[in-house]
């Protein structure tokens, strides 16, 4: 292959060696460092003017750091005339966090009306604000002791206004028509006051004779208004819905294309919407056919096991998986409740059968977890789980080790060798073929489409 050279990050330099031995070619050189006050230092060791650049970094360990160092490493490239720079992240992180302007259990606060004198009031942020009141008005100040002069504008004609606005209607839920207003004529007031000199030195208006009518429907007689409190949702500070929740979907996407990347290789995106974030092609290969292969190849008897999804956002994965295989789907609902938390729920037949999570991403082990437990009650005789980013974090490792699940297969889209020597259930299954192939055809312009349904090895 000509005219293409591969760097790699520090976030995974297993993967990348794994890459280039399947492509042939020698890993490009890149001296990665950091100065005495943590800032990433990037040294490009060989040219690229010309050439095809891959970027192998994915999305783990210290993210924020390798993030950072993957733009600086693509935007050396670019100012070193590269002719192409594509990024190739197994694991995308900040894939979790799309453009959602509230938290999923976010609710509207209770719009219950509050009786106060036979007025309406309006809601404001989950709080009953009672309507202004004529008494309430600020009155005009007093005169002064220096000489006045009243003078009388020219009122409006009432009868016209009046019978203009008796057409209007407002409906409201009720679909009850506004009363017409009943306004008086309006006399406005101006007082000056001079000085010492007999000159103007200020100029004052008041209004009088005004009839302030809240514009609100009146309770129906034989319905009277219910009486009750503005009760907020559940969470909120003040009522109402939660605080805007900050999402970095748009963020990542245009902080990677203002570096220069002009492409971007990845795998089973938590969110497939993230694509749309990017105004440059993006390559979102699919874990299913190794989770396929690795199922026909190492778990036995595997026609009459169930494939399940943990959740309702896998269902499309699993399916597609149990539709290849011709088994049996199931899927466990959470149903969430404002008071009593979350709630389990299985929709299918797993007694006394194989069970088959599969799920995209793994990172506290906590959903896979007590999936194996709701499975395991209802008469699941073995348990496997396959995951494609088995990121693991935090008590992940001794959730699983204490689960009822047998088997923890993962991709080694992150790095696995510590997960291995502290966990005997966890397995992995290589995903350096799939990203080789994808290169290659990338780089001789032909399709990748082949990959979304066949392993290239």
């Amino acid at each position: 292959m000509r005219n293409i050279s591969i760097l790699a990050g520090s976030s995974h330099p297993q993967l990348a060696q794994d890459i280039c031995q399947r492509l042939g070619i020698p890993q490009g050189r890149a001296t990665l460092s950091k100065f005495s006050n943590k800032e990433t230092n990037v040294e490009v060791g060989e040219s690229v003017r010309e050439q095809d650049v891959y970027i192998i970094q994915s999305g783990c360990g210290n993210v924020n750091d390798n993030f950072v160092e993957m733009l600086i490493m693509i935007a050396a490239c670019k100012t070193a005339s590269a002719k192409k720079v594509t990024a190739v992240i197994p694991c995308f992180p900040y894939a979790r966090q799309p453009e959602t302007p509230y938290k999923r259990n976010s609710v509207p606060s209770s719009r219950v009306a509050k009786r106060d004198d036979d007025k309406f009031g309006t809601m404001y942020d989950g709080q009953l604000q009672s309507p202004i009141k004529p008494s309430s008005l600020p009155s005009p100040p007093p005169n002064s002791d220096s000489s006045t002069a009243n003078s009388t504008d020219t009122p409006p004609q009432p009868e016209i206004f009046e019978k203009s606005m008796s057409s209007l209607s407002f409906p409201d839920e009720d679909d009850t028509p506004l009363p017409a207003p009943k306004l008086r004529h309006l006399r406005t007031e101006s007082t000056l006051s001079l000085d010492g000199g007999g000159r103007v030195s200020s100029i004052s208006r008041s209004h009088s004779n005004v009839a302030v009518h809240p514009l609100a429907p009146q309770p129906p007689a034989d319905r009277p208004l219910q009486t009750g409190t503005c009760t907020p949702g559940p969470g909120s500070g003040n009522g109402g819905y939660k605080h805007w929740t900050a999402r970095s979907g748009t963020l990542i996407a245009n902080m990677l294309m203002a570096a220069g990347a002009d492409h971007i290789i990845t795998m089973d995106l938590h969110d497939p919407q993230f694509q749309g974030f990017f105004d440059i092609p993006v390559d979102n290969l699919y874990g299913q056919p190794l989770m396929i292969k690795y199922i026909k190849e190492k778990i036995p008897d595997f026609q009459n096991a169930v494939i399940v999804s943990p959740d309702a956002g896998g269902a499309k994965r699993a399916t597609v998986i149990a539709d290849k295989l011709n088994v049996d789907f199931a899927l466990i609902h959470k149903e969430r409740r404002v008071a009593a938390g979350s709630e389990l729920i299985l929709v299918g037949d797993v007694k006394d059968r194989v069970c088959i999570l599969v799920d995209d991403i793994a990172d506290t082990s906590f959903t896979i977890t007590r999936a194996a437990t709701l499975l395991t009650k209802s008469g699941a005789t073995k348990i496997y789980a396959l995951i494609t980013h088995g990121i693991l974090s935090g008590n992940a490792l001794e959730r699983i080790k204490n689960s009822t699940i047998d088997e923890v297969v993962v991709s080694n889209s992150v790095p696995q060798q510590d997960h291995l020597a502290h966990c005997d259930k966890i397995k992995v299954f290589d995903i350096a073929g799939v990203f080789a192939e994808a290169i290659r055809r990338i780089h001789n312009g032909e399709s990748v489409s082949f990959l979304f349904e066949q392993t290239p090895y």
